[in-house]
């Protein structure tokens, strides 16, 4: 049965960061606080814990369209090809936001994803998440977790999360009631940004 852990956002206590990294770093699955919906996610190096993802999303894993979740954009050239100065640019100025920024990547993805062209670049404007990947050292891995019905408090209360997900992670982070809409979702990989998905992110900023 999966851990509990309540953290609060504007302060995020580093003891229960530390457990929520250990956690990551034995190959656990954890559920946390976003900018958005809250996110299920694991260590990016961890193969066995990135299937463990895919088979509850029940998807193939190289076929799986994860989200990076770094602390800030110096993990980009880790993953994403060079891009050039407006991109540059538009990030900054959307990021840390509500936004997954679909980027070129580059040779050095993990094994998992090496037939991607493409990754999708998440800064989420959250504490609790920035510090997780912070102090891991790499981005985690991560999906939404969706509903199968409409009952929307489901991805919103931490505690019903915790109710329907605790066979299925190890660890469920209580960081307040998320939110029910998801990121705003936003190809660069081609000449022209390209809307996939209008969520919470304006799209001002384009």
């Amino acid at each position: 049965m999966a851990q509990f852990i309540k953290i609060y956002e504007d302060k995020p206590n580093e003891a229960a960061i530390a457990k929520v990294v250990k956690v990551l770093k034995e190959g656990g699955l954890v559920i946390y606080p976003t900018d958005t919906v809250y996110g299920l996610g694991c260590d990016i190096t961890n193969t066995k814990a990135l299937e463990r993802i895919a088979k509850i999303k029940g998807i193939k894993l190289e076929k799986a369209n994860f989200s990076f979740i770094c602390h800030d954009l110096s993990n980009l050239s880790d993953y994403v090809r060079q891009i050039d100065t407006p991109t540059f640019k538009l990030l900054k100025r959307a990021l840390p936001g509500p936004y997954t920024f679909i980027l070129p990547g580059n040779n050095n993805l993990p094994k998992e994803f090496k037939k991607k062209t493409t990754v999708g670049i998440r800064v989420p404007d959250n504490a609790i998440a920035l510090e997780i990947v912070k102090k891991l050292g790499n981005p985690i891995v991560s999906t939404s977790i969706h509903d199968d019905d409409d009952v929307i408090e489901y991805t919103t209360d931490p505690e019903l999360i915790f109710e329907k997900w605790q066979n299925l992670v190890d660890m469920v982070i209580d960081g307040g009631y998320g939110d029910n809409m998801g990121s705003t979702i936003i190809d660069l990989s081609g000449d022209e940004p390209i809307v996939i998905r209008e969520g919470k992110g304006s799209l001002d900023i384009l």
